[in-house]
């Protein structure tokens, strides 16, 4: 298996480590796969489990000049490593002004992701800086746990407010509990509620918009088709899985979303020309 990528533009360098940077604050691990033309960030905590889960997607072309790639085999063309996407993140930090940084796997005492970045310098000699990031390779056999994550038939979906403002309510929340219940409806209503036996707070979200897919229900029709437009749905989360989500966000997204399956689970999806988010927190009783 064989895997090198260059990135020379100085914009794409530093939308790719925001990326990472967002994705580092998200999980402490994760597996990356390398497609011919993509490259997915995926976290398969089982949501039946009680732990969270991710899926990132970056289209290769948006972000490298140059990337080369050969697979498992020719029928299963891809790569799957562990990695630690801190580790990456601090790598890339570390090359923002760099002429060009090359991306390459690597066999060092253990499989390794080698960043490259050649730094400008006042005189005529190049400065490089190399970082080996350990990364494990995952067999053929355990790829399936790692496909993207089918859309769960909601029973509403609605565009999140800014998340700065989103981010502002959920930390003061934190104070008050561990836990949260984002609701919503099909006329663009959302509330944040937290509700102990000393206080009860909810902060009201209007006009938000509901995508499209909202009125026809998720892809295989049903939950969204026969619930009420007027009717909440609910779901109960632990708030600092949302507040980690918030936190993390460098994205700068064009779009935000959230799916609710009532009491079962909340998706949320963040949307940039080149990137897409999902990020799926289970409900708690």
């Amino acid at each position: 298996m064989k895997f090198r990528g260059k990135i020379v533009d100085v914009a794409c360098l530093n939308h790719f480590t925001r990326v990472i940077s967002t994705i580092s604050k998200l999980t402490k691990s994760c597996i990356l796969r390398l497609t011919p033309q993509h490259l997915f960030f995926v976290l398969s905590g089982k949501v039946t489990n009680g732990g969270v889960s991710m899926w990132c997607e970056l289209s290769q072309a948006n972000f490298f000049d140059e990337y080369q790639m050969e697979g498992f085999s020719p029928e299963d063309n891809e790569i799957c490593l562990e990695v630690t996407p801190e580790n990456l993140s601090r790598a890339l930090k570390t090359t923002q002004n760099a002429k060009a940084v090359k991306v390459k796997l690597t066999k060092k005492h253990c499989p390794c992701l080698t960043i490259t970045a050649e730094l400008p310098t006042l005189s005529s000699i190049s400065r490089v800086v190399t970082h080996d990031i350990p990364v494990e390779v995952i067999p053929r056999r355990l790829w399936h746990e790692f496909k993207e994550p089918s859309v769960p038939d909601f029973h509403v979906s609605i565009y999140l407010p800014p998340l700065k403002t989103m981010k502002n309510v959920v930390d003061k929340m934190k104070n008050l509990s561990n836990f949260l219940i984002m609701e919503a409806n099909l006329r663009g209503e959302m509330n944040l509620k937290i509700e102990t036996d000393l206080v009860s707070v909810t902060t009201h979200f209007k006009d938000l918009g509901n995508p499209p897919w909202g009125d026809d229900a998720s892809q295989d029709g049903g939950a969204a088709r026969r619930w009420d437009p007027e009717a909440m749905t609910q779901a109960r989360v632990d708030i600092r899985k949302l507040q980690q989500f918030l936190m993390g966000q460098q994205v700068n997204p064009s779009k935000a979303m959230c799916n609710i399956v009532h009491d079962t689970v909340v998706h949320l999806i963040l949307l940039h020309e080149d990137v897409s988010l999902q990020y799926f927190i289970p409900a708690v009783a």
